[in-house]
């Protein structure tokens, strides 16, 4: 019998070749993921603004970039609507990328309505604004969401604690080998999504704080 296999088994085929590296790229998907970042983000950029008052800024804004939108996601997988939390199908992605982007906006608005400090303010813009990056491409091509979520999470945090922290570049490639072994992306997407979310958050950040 000839023909074009299907896309589950031929991937179900390459995860069975190689077990283990498949099932720490796995583990690394799923804890490295965009929700570990931005709340990694929210807290240290939150104590190097203010300490302790920074930190309830960053918890603020966490709420919106990153409770809200897991809490949308885990809705929608026990409603059927996609099949886990990082939502692998483009066209589910554009829903639930239009509902982060409606969430975090809404967290932006209220930072600066209640006096937030700037470069809180400036960070959850840079989470908005490459958000928006994301979906504008995300129609056309299946960029990656985590390679560009930890390419700038790591280049905000160098702008605020200083070029040491780039050290944690290999933490980026790492994550986006995880998303081309679990046949998730290819090297393409992950590249070109880790070039837009680095160049996008950072611009945005700098720019604000």
């Amino acid at each position: 019998m000839t023909g074009r296999q299907p896309a589950g088994l031929s991937r179900a085929r390459a995860t069975a070749a190689r077990p283990g590296a498949s099932r720490a790229a796995r583990l690394i998907t799923d804890g490295l993921d965009p929700k570990t970042w931005i709340i990694a983000d929210t807290l240290l950029i939150g104590w190097h603004t203010s300490r302790f008052a920074g930190i309830g800024w960053g918890l603020g804004g966490c709420l919106f970039a990153a409770v809200i939108p897991l809490a949308f996601i885990k809705y929608g997988i026990r409603r059927g609507r996609w099949a886990d939390r990082h939502v692998g199908q483009r066209q589910q992605r554009i829903v639930v990328m239009a509902f982060i982007i409606a969430s975090v906006a809404t967290g932006t608005a209220l930072l600066w309505a209640f006096g937030a400090p700037q470069t809180m303010i400036a960070l959850i813009a840079a989470m908005l604004s490459t958000l928006g990056a994301l979906l504008a491409v995300t129609p056309v091509w299946k960029i990656s969401v985590h390679a560009a979520v930890s390419s700038g999470s790591v280049a905000m945090l160098a702008l605020a604690y200083g070029p040491w922290v780039l050290l944690a570049c290999p933490v980026v490639a790492v994550v986006g080998w995880s998303r081309v072994e679990l046949k998730d992306h290819t090297p393409g997407q992950v590249l070109v999504g880790a070039a837009v979310g680095g160049a996008v958050a950072a611009g945005t950040f700098a720019l604000l704080r």
